[in-house]
């Protein structure tokens, strides 16, 4: 399973019906492909509801139960770029490879790195 952009911490979040969507689906690999928490908006003023919390609470207790969970940092959440390694059942990485069932390589990634602006600000 791949989730990606969800922007924990912004008005637009759909927390909610992220949530069903984890409740109902269980999968063996999990990738948080980038910008599951929103720091750039969250630096401008703080909205964290309960649903947000809601959101975290049950991605960490998929890890414990066994859910392989790898978290890929995107622009929006680059800050943990400075943490990569394993964080109990939680793998922090820059980019993955991700083998299919039939053998195929898929690079997982956020994306950001190929947007020009991104690559060349600061």
């Amino acid at each position: 399973m791949w989730i990606s952009d969800v922007h924990l911490g912004t008005k637009g979040c759909q927390a909610e019906a992220l949530l069903d969507f984890i409740k109902t689906y269980e999968c063996e690999k999990l990738y948080l492909v980038g910008d599951i928490i929103d720091i750039w908006a969250l630096k401008r003023g703080i909205h964290w509801p309960q649903s947000h919390n809601d959101v975290v609470q049950k991605l960490l207790r998929k890890a414990r139960k066994g859910t392989e969970v790898i978290y890929i940092p995107g622009n929006h959440d680059e800050f943990l770029m400075e943490y990569f390694g394993d964080f109990g059942n939680i793998t922090l990485l820059e980019n993955d490879i991700h083998t299919t069932s039939d053998g195929r390589r898929i690079l997982v990634m956020h994306g950001h790195e190929m947007d020009s602006i991104i690559r060349n600000a600061g």
